[in-house]
């Protein structure tokens, strides 16, 4: 697909905080695998900047729930982007994990899917939410994950060292630094892709997690400011997170060490280029 179209740039289109049965409707959770539509209506389809590289962005993750620390991530990456290097980003999406990932504490892809939805309705104008990696039966690989946007943006729209070489070696990778985690020790596995491996400082240390989440909702403990206001309104109403070991409400650990973005290197004037916050956030 060509760098530029002569689409212009896609806006922000606010939706209701609610969440109440009408608004489900036309919800990314109420999408199957039959009538899935992959997400462009906060997508940037004309670059502003000819001389970059368009770029886009990617979380997958748990997101159970998500959390404002999630929501970060993609704008210390957007400014990373914009200051450090040649990309020209053009959208960003969360891709919440399937249910055959069973993590604990994963609650069912059709709540975390509308939890997502919730958090950027009206926090963000250019984060998306796209269900194909939650509707799927089997746990999908990040690096097919990859494949599937790559072939929707560039195509469409105009942990296995296999998995790793498709990774790193054809994407490359961008880590934000996770509080508390040595983010040296963390690479020291991976230089061999040394020269595809940018790092992003937490300028504002915020170690917010899911699993510290779920432990302060299961002990009836405060979240709000940790969690946007319309997800908190979402998990009451469901009842979500309420007991430990029941579906969906049980403890998780979390283990990642880093968030992962990747990303795609080729010419200028080729491709736009996806970019990938790791799974296990």
């Amino acid at each position: 697909m060509a760098t530029t179209t002569t689409t212009p740039p896609s806006q922000s289109r606010p939706a209701s905080p609610s969440s109440s049965d009408a608004d489900m409707d036309d919800s990314v959770s109420s999408q199957t695998a039959a009538n899935y539509q992959f997400p462009t209506h906060r997508y940037k389809r004309q670059q502003t900047q000819a001389n970059r590289i368009p770029l886009v962005f990617v979380a997958c993750g748990s997101f159970s729930p998500i959390t404002y620390l999630h929501l970060r991530m993609f704008e210390m990456a957007a400014d990373f982007a914009k200051f450090n290097t040649e990309f020209e980003v053009l959208g960003g999406f969360l891709s919440p994990v399937s249910d055959a990932y069973k993590k604990a504490g994963l609650t069912s892809a059709r709540h975390r899917l509308r939890m997502c939805e919730l958090a950027v309705q009206q926090t963000s104008n250019w984060l998306m939410v796209d269900p194909w990696e939650a509707l799927q039966e089997k746990y999908t690989p990040t690096a097919l994950v990859l494949d599937h946007f790559e072939h929707e943006i560039n195509v469409v729209q105009g942990g296995v060292l296999d998995d790793l070489e498709h990774i790193l070696g054809r994407y490359g990778t961008f880590i934000v630094e996770r509080t508390g985690t040595d983010i040296d020790d963390a690479l020291s596995s991976l230089q061999a892709w040394k020269e595809k491996i940018w790092v992003i400082p937490q300028l504002i240390l915020n170690d917010v997690s899911s699993t510290k989440i779920r432990l302060f909702l299961r002990r009836e403990m405060s979240v709000r400011y940790l969690i946007p206001a319309q997800v908190i309104q979402y998990i009451e109403e469901n009842g979500l997170y309420e007991e430990e070991g029941a579906e969906g409400k049980g403890k998780g650990k979390t283990t990642t060490t880093g968030k992962v973005l990747y990303w795609e290197r080729g010419s200028l004037h080729a491709k736009r280029k996806v970019l990938l916050l790791g799974k296990g956030i």
